[in-house]
């Protein structure tokens, strides 16, 4: 990854909400995943980038790792995916900014996959249901004969 630098000391907190204040999952994926179970140093050095770009990322607003009652960052599964995501997209000649718009419509296309999914499985179900009442209507129709 970029070797950007920051000004933040390593224990110092430098923005975004505490685990218990964002819930159990903090970022929206759910389980395992989700756990924030490694430290900032851990997390960089599992990604190949150092801790003042996990720092200026979450500064950044391209994630926000849980946090102890102490304020020290844990970071997730999901989050180092996200780093990892960063690394690439940076990598390929993008900035920060760049970066973090890329991750947004992502996400956005992500939900709207999602969505599209349900009303696929809606519209299935609206089909069948609406071929289950014509039926019904032709044999009332022809139980009933001319009116």
């Amino acid at each position: 990854m970029a070797g950007l630098g920051s000004g933040t000391s390593a224990g110092e907190h430098d923005g975004g909400p505490r685990a218990e204040e964002r819930g159990a999952t903090g970022n929206g994926t759910s389980g395992r995943d989700a756990l924030g179970v490694y430290a900032i140093s851990v997390a960089a050095e599992l990604v190949g980038t150092g801790q003042q770009n996990l720092r200026l990322y979450e500064r950044k607003g391209l994630l926000t790792p849980d946090r102890t009652g102490g304020g020290t960052r844990r970071y997730s599964e999901a989050d180092l995916k996200t780093l990892r995501r960063i690394g690439a997209l940076l990598d390929e000649g993008l900035n920060l900014a760049g970066v973090k718009l890329v991750l947004e419509l992502e996400a956005a296309n992500r939900g709207l996959t999602e969505d599209n999914r349900g009303l696929s499985e809606d519209n299935r179900e609206l089909r069948a249901d609406n071929r289950g009442l014509r039926k019904d209507l032709k044999q009332a129709r022809d139980t009933a004969g001319p009116w």
